[in-house]
C-alpha cells in the first residue's frame, strides 16, 4: 500500500525510523525497480544546522518548506544525487535523506545504472542509490503519494533498529537521527562524524 500524506506530515526523527522496513519504487522506462529501505537521516530545519534548510529557505531547498511526501533530490560534490523525502507540514522544513536500500525488483537494471554486479553494493549509499534507481534533479519535487514515476509503499518494520550520529556533517553531530536495520548487509560504510548523544 503506499504511503499516504499523514504518514510524512509527522516529526522529522519518528518519520525517519518509520521509513525503515518500507519500499521505495521507481518506474524508469515502464520498468519497476524498487529495494526496502535500510538507513536513513533526519535534518530538521532551522533547529538542526546540519540541514540545507537551516540558514533559511533558497531557491535550492524550497521542496523542503513545502508539503510533505515530496522528493528534495539535489547534487552534492559535483557528482551524485542524494534523494530526500521531504516531512512536517509546509512553513516547517524537514527532511528524510534515505541512504541505503536492499534491492528487490528490477536488481539487473539497477546493475546497468550502477555498472556495479555486488547485489550488496548497488544502493548502499546516498548516492549509489540514485544512481542504481536512476534519480536526478528532474525528479526534484516529485509528489510521492501521487507520482506514477516515484512513490513509498508500507512494509514491515524491521525487528531491529539501530541509531548513530549521521554520516559526513561537521556541524549537528550530537543528534542520533541516522536509523538503519541493525544486522542487514546493505547499509551503507560510512562512519558518523563524531560520537553521538541522544537527541
Amino acid at each position: 500500500m503506499r504511503l499516504r500524506r499523514a504518514f510524512f506530515e509527522r516529526y522529522t526523527p519518528a518519520v525517519a525510523r518509520d521509513l525503515l522496513g518500507c519500499r521505495l519504487v521507481r518506474i524508469d522506462g515502464g520498468r519497476r525497480l524498487s529495494g526496502v529501505i535500510v538507513e536513513t537521516e533526519a535534518y530538521r530545519g532551522s533547529r538542526d544546522p546540519a540541514s540545507h534548510a537551516y540558514a533559511g529557505r533558497t531557491s535550492r531547498n524550497a521542496v523542503m518548506f513545502g508539503p510533505a511526501g515530496c522528493a528534495y533530490v539535489y547534487f552534492t560534490m559535483g557528482m551524485h544525487h542524494c534523494l530526500n523525502v521531504t516531512t512536517e507540514f509546509p512553513g516547517t522544513p524537514g527532511a528524510v535523506l534515505l541512504r541505503a536500500i536492499e534491492p528487490l525488483e528490477g536488481v539487473s537494471e539497477m546493475v546497468r545504472n550502477r555498472g556495479s554486479g555486488a547485489p550488496a553494493h548497488i544502493a548502499d549509499g546516498p548516492g549509489r542509490l540514485t544512481k542504481a534507481l536512476a534519480i536526478d534533479r528532474r525528479l526534484n519535487g516529485e509528489d510521492l503519494v501521487t507520482s506514477e514515476a516515484l512513490w513509498l509503499e508500507s512494509g514491515s518494520r524491521p525487528a531491529r533498529i539501530e541509531t548513530s550520529g549521521r554520516i559526513g556533517i561537521s556541524k549537528g553531530t550530537a543528534r542520533r537521527w541516522r536509523f538503519f536495520v541493525e544486522g542487514s548487509g546493505f547499509v551503507s560504510s560510512g562512519r558518523p562524524a563524531a560520537k553521538a548523544q541522544n537527541p
